[in-house]
């Protein structure tokens, strides 16, 4: 099992303090930058051969050629359209079952909190790398371990990662 490189990097804070909302998305998504860096020397994020999700149990599962899996608890921060450039927030997405949406919502109230209507609007016209923040945002929020962006065809599903558990053949 890892510990979580959030905490590494942010120790127990969740909040900006006195950040301004754009401080607060720098930091959260340089936070994400050390976190997928140290997942990708540890466990290879990021050249896995396969991943699968099990929306009713909520985790994501990936493996590897060498026989390796990670599992790991999620929560789905949204969907990105790269069709028609829009992100869905996962805490009104239809497809995301309510236990999978905390991560979000935590989103939503701190757009809420801090007057940042794309955390508020259920469907926001935005680049890809908007939605980066908007994840990164929720990961930060969360304490999660990081955000994993999965392609489904047109879409890709952004989704913060809980504890990561390895197993090996």
């Amino acid at each position: 099992m890892l510990k979580s490189a959030f905490k590494i990097v942010f120790g127990s804070k969740r909040t900006g303090g006195n950040d301004t909302p754009d401080q607060f998305i720098a930091a959260a998504r340089e936070g994400l930058v050390v976190q997928t860096s140290t997942h990708a020397a540890t466990w290879h994020l990021g050249q896995e051969d396969n991943w699968a999700v099990d929306m009713t149990e909520g985790t994501i599962t990936f493996s590897f050629p060498d026989g390796v899996k990670a599992t790991a608890p999620i929560q789905v921060v949204g969907t990105y359209n790269t069709a028609d450039g829009t992100f869905l927030w996962g805490w009104d997405h239809p497809s995301v079952p309510a236990p999978l949406r905390r991560d979000a919502e935590l989103a939503r109230q701190w757009g809420v909190e801090n007057r940042a209507p794309g955390f508020t609007t259920r469907s926001v016209q935005c680049s890809e790398d908007e939605a980066w923040g908007f994840a990164a945002v929720a990961n930060r929020l969360a304490s999660a371990n990081g955000v994993y962006r999965g392609p489904t065809g047109v879409a890709h599903v952004f989704m913060t990662l809980g504890e990561i558990k390895l197993e090996r053949p």
